[in-house]
């Protein structure tokens, strides 16, 4: 088992290496791109106008009342009424 990982791995490596090989051919051979220079643009700021900040005046708010929590009335499960039993009549025999 060792032997047969030990070659798929030598053979992933090789043609790993080809494939790499192939790609650096075939970007050498290519012509690269022509760069489009344009002239940059200026974009003009906008003066920022700062506005004079109002004071904040201190409120005091009045705290709010809760309301009084009610608590949950535990609801008992519903008791199952036993089901009357009728009593067993025996089958009378005849004499």
């Amino acid at each position: 088992m060792y032997k047969k990982k030990k070659l798929a791995q030598k053979k992933h490596r090789k043609n790993k290496v080809r494939l790499k090989a192939l790609k650096v051919a075939s970007l050498s051979k290519a012509k690269p791109k022509k760069k489009i220079v344009s002239a940059p643009v200026k974009v003009e700021k906008k003066a920022e106008v700062k506005k004079p900040e109002a004071k904040k005046v201190a409120t005091k708010k009045a705290p709010a009342k809760k309301a009084p929590v009610k608590k949950a009335s535990a609801k008992k499960a519903a008791a199952k009424k036993p089901v009357a039993k009728k009593p067993a009549t025996k089958a009378k025999a005849k004499k």
